[in-house]
């Protein structure tokens, strides 16, 4: 079932309560494996979401990653003790660029080692539409050297989504250890499927409950 791979996704700036608590109730209905949401919602997503299998997940140094490590850290620390149990975090795109590599690498393990001793899972935005292939290798390989439990293709608010071509790059450069989650412009079941058959694990997007009913005819 597609459903169960989509993370149900509203992130959009002037999202209300009403919306929000909308989302968590298609999510129960559909199953889908979670809800993400900016960090302002946690606290009343797991409050809607308890007891059920749907899981809270949010955004960390989101939508440009140019937030400070300690001040991912703690933003990670906070929305745990909310209830998030799955961060999507943004990297430092800037210092990707610049080689700084021991700095992208120390930046996400800062939210991994806050997370892990929770149990919380992490997902690693590389924002692919701003990297050369070359540097869509990088961001995956440091990812999983900082122990992050998933690779991510996009915010979904930077200058492209998830293509087939990237998701099968970055399954290769992570193997089966991590997962792959594709996120931006995946809007069909069709669409979804196709970035399941290239690698990926789990979608992110707004349109999951199209998704699922297109796949129940």
């Amino acid at each position: 079932m597609l459903a169960a791979a989509i993370d149900h996704t509203l992130l959009k700036p002037n999202a209300t309560e009403a919306q929000i608590r909308i989302l968590c109730a298609e999510a129960l209905e559909h199953r889908f494996a979670s809800v993400c949401v900016q960090p302002c919602w946690v606290e009343l997503c797991a409050q809607l979401l308890k007891n059920s299998p749907v899981k809270v997940c949010t955004v960390i140094g989101f939508p440009l990653g140019v937030t400070l490590p300690d001040v991912k850290a703690f933003e990670a620390r906070r929305c745990l003790a909310m209830g998030a149990t799955e961060l999507d975090m943004v990297i430092n795109l800037g210092a990707l660029k610049s080689g700084r590599l021991e700095l992208v690498e120390a930046d996400i393990a800062g939210v991994v080692d806050v997370a892990h001793p929770q149990g919380g899972l992490v997902k690693v935005i590389i924002e692919t539409g701003y990297l050369s292939d070359e540097e869509k290798v990088t961001a995956c390989q440091l990812a999983k050297a900082a122990g992050a439990d998933f690779v991510k293709t996009s915010t979904g608010f930077g200058p492209g989504g998830a293509t087939v071509e990237d998701v099968t790059l970055m399954r290769s450069v992570v193997g089966p250890e991590l997962g792959v989650k594709a996120s931006g412009g995946v809007k069909t079941a069709a669409e979804a499927r196709a970035m399941l058959a290239a690698g990926a694990t789990r979608i992110g997007t707004s349109a999951g409950v199209k998704i699922a009913t297109e796949e129940q005819g």
